[in-house]
C-alpha cells in the first residue's frame, strides 16, 4: 500500500486519479467550518474539479472545527497532507480519485481564536459551513434562534471567545470592519429549507445583542446565499479504510459516496466565487423549488426508512428498501402524502423525483446506516417531516402516514429494537426523548406534548388520533403489523 501524502502521490495506481495540479501553489479563499465526510464529498470535489481544469487556484480551502472532536479529524487529515480518497460507489463499478482542494486545518481552540484570525485575513473570501441540521441554535417549534442555549450566552457575555461558529464569523466580520476590509459571504451547506436564509437570522440575531451597529454591517454588507446540496455520503469506519486499502492506498479518513451530486446555488457572493457551475452546479434565483423537493423527499424520505429499519434490525438504508414492507411505506407515503406538497422543477417532477431517491436508497454498494440516518431526529424530524405534515393539514390531505412515521420513531426512540436489542443513544436529547417515550407507551398522546417539537400539533385532531392510534397500534401488534394495514388500506383511526 501506498501512504496517502503529497510524496507519494505519483505512486498511486495508475486507475486511482489525483490532482494534476501543483498543490504547494494553491492559495486559500474559503474557511470551512465542520469539515466532514459530506464537505469532502461534495463542495471540496466541486472545486477539486475546477482545479484539475487550471482554475480556482487562489480558492484553495481551510478546514476548521468549533468542537474538541475536530481535532480527531484534523490529526488524520494533517498527517496525509489533507488530500482524500473518495471512492464513488456506482453498482456498475467502484473508482476512486484523490482530491487535494484542501490545503490546511486551523488547530481547535475553546476560544477559536485561530479561525477567527484566519477568517479575520481578507484572501478569505467565503466561510462556508456543514455543522448538521442541529447546529444552528434554533428553537424547532418557532424557528428562531434559542437565546437562552448556554453557547449562545456565552457567546453573547463573551464575544471575543466565542464558543460557537457563528460567534466566531461576528467577531472576524468585526475585525474586517473596524480594519476596513470587505466581508466573506456566509455560504451554509447544510440540509435546511432556507439555509442561507437561516444562517443570515442567527448571524444577525447573535450580532444584535451586544453590537447592533455590527449587526447593521453585516446586513447590508455580507451575503448568505441559499442552497441544495445533495449527495449520499455514509460515515466512515473499518470497511471503508479496507475498501481504500484493497486499492492500494493507506488513507485514514477515505470517503465512499453514491454516483450522483447535485449543488444548487444562489448567485449572491459578495466577495467573488468559484465558477461553481463550470463544475456542474447549478446557479438559480430559485433555489427554494429545489432544496424543497430534496428536503421533503429525500430527507424526510430517510427518516422514513430508518425508523422503521432500526426497529426492524435492518443495519443499512439499502437494506430497508430490500425489505418489502418498508419499501411499501416508503413509495406510499412519498407518493400520496409528501408529493403532493411538492411542486416541480426544470426536468423533474415529484413523482420522477420518488423513483430516483428510490434507485439512489437501493443502491447496494452504499453501506449507509440506519443508525446514521435516524441520528438527531428531534432536528431531522422537526426540520424534514413536520412543515410536509403541517402543509398536509392546511391542504386537508391524507396524513395518516406521516402520523405513522412520527408513531415509529416515538417507539424507536423508547430505545430497544422488537428483538429486544438495546438502541444506543443517537440523539443529544437521548435521555429526554427516551423518558417521554417510555411515557408514551400507555398514553400516546404524551409524545406531541413535546411543544419544542411539535408546537400546536398535538391540538390538531387528524395528526393526534392518526399518531396515537398508530403508536398504540405498533406498541400492541409491532411495527410490521402497523405499517402493512397502513399500506393495505385497513389501517383506521
Amino acid at each position: 500500500m501506498i501512504d496517502l501524502c503529497n510524496a507519494h502521490l505519483s505512486d498511486l495506481p495508475a486507475q486511482i486519479t489525483r490532482p494534476a495540479y501543483d498543490r504547494t501553489a494553491l492559495t486559500p479563499g474559503i474557511v470551512h467550518i465542520g469539515l466532514g465526510n459530506f464537505h469532502r464529498a461534495h463542495q471540496a470535489w466541486y472545486l477539486h474539479r475546477l482545479m484539475q481544469d487550471g482554475q480556482a487556484q487562489d480558492w484553495a480551502i481551510i478546514g476548521a472545527g468549533v468542537r474538541a472532536g475536530d481535532a480527531i479529524m484534523r490529526d488524520k487529515l494533517a498527517a496525509q497532507d489533507y488530500l482524500t480518497t473518495l471512492i464513488e460507489l456506482d453498482p456498475a463499478g467502484i473508482s476512486a480519485e484523490v482530491s487535494g482542494a484542501m490545503i490546511d486545518f486551523l488547530p481547535v481552540a475553546d476560544d477559536n481564536a485561530p479561525l477567527i484570525a484566519c477568517m479575520s485575513d481578507p484572501a478569505i473570501r467565503i466561510v462556508s459551513l456543514t455543522v448538521t441540521e442541529g447546529g444552528y441554535y434554533n428553537d424547532p417549534a418557532t424557528g428562531e434562534l434559542d437565546l437562552s442555549h448556554d453557547d449562545i450566552q456565552h457567546d453573547i457575555a463573551q464575544p471575543a471567545t466565542p464558543r460557537t461558529a457563528f460567534g466566531a464569523i461576528i467577531a472576524a466580520l468585526k475585525a474586517r470592519r473596524d480594519a476596513g476590509q470587505g466581508p466573506f459571504t456566509v455560504q451554509s451547506c447544510d440540509n435546511l429549507q432556507g439555509n442561507g436564509d437561516v444562517t443570515h437570522k442567527v448571524v444577525v440575531t447573535l450580532a444584535q445583542q451586544n453590537d447592533p451597529e455590527l449587526a447593521d454591517w453585516i446586513e447590508t454588507n455580507v451575503t448568505f446565499p441559499n442552497a441544495m446540496v445533495d449527495c449520499i455520503v455514509p460515515a466512515t469506519g473499518p470497511k471503508e479504510i479496507a475498501l481504500a486499502q484493497g486499492m492500494g492506498i493507506a488513507d485514514a479518513a477515505p470517503v465512499t459516496h453514491e454516483n450522483f451530486r447535485q449543488w444548487v446555488i444562489e448567485d449572491k457572493f459578495c466577495a467573488g466565487r468559484p465558477a461553481w457551475e463550470q463544475a456542474g452546479a447549478t446557479l438559480t434565483d430559485d433555489v427554494h423549488s429545489y432544496e424543497s423537493m430534496k428536503i421533503r423527499m429525500l430527507n424526510a424520505g430517510h427518516q422514513i426508512l430508518a425508523n422503521a429499519g432500526e426497529l426492524l434490525s435492518i443495519e443499512t438504508i439499502a437494506g430497508c428498501m430490500a425489505d418489502p414492507d418498508i419499501l411499501a411505506l416508503f413509495e406510499k407515503v412519498e407518493r400520496t402524502e409528501i408529493a403532493p406538497q411538492v411542486d416541480a422543477v426544470p426536468g423533474m417532477g415529484p413523482l420522477e423525483y420518488v423513483a430516483l431517491i428510490g434507485t439512489r436508497f437501493a443502491n447496494p454498494e452504499i453501506h449507509d446506516t440506519t443508525r446514521r440516518v435516524a441520528f438527531d431526529g428531534s432536528s431531522r424530524h422537526a426540520g424534514f417531516i413536520l412543515p410536509i405534515l403541517r402543509d398536509a393539514l392546511a391542504a386537508g390531505t391524507p396524513v395518516q402516514g406521516l402520523a405513522l412515521v412520527e408513531a415509529l420513531w416515538a417507539r424507536m426512540c423508547e430505545g430497544t429494537r422488537e428483538d429486544g436489542t438495546a438502541i444506543a443513544p443517537n440523539d443529544p436529547a437521548w435521555d429526554a426523548l427516551t423518558q417521554t417515550a417510555k411515557a408514551a407507551c400507555d398514553t400516546p398522546a404524551l409524545w406531541l406534548q413535546q411543544a419544542h417539537i411539535y408546537g400546536d400539533l398535538a391540538e390538531n385532531a387528524a395528526f393526534a388520533d392518526a399518531f396515537c392510534a398508530a403508536l398504540a397500534g405498533i406498541w400492541a401488534q409491532g411495527s410490521r403489523a402497523v405499517i402493512r394495514a397502513y399500506v393495505d388500506d385497513a389501517y383506521s383511526v
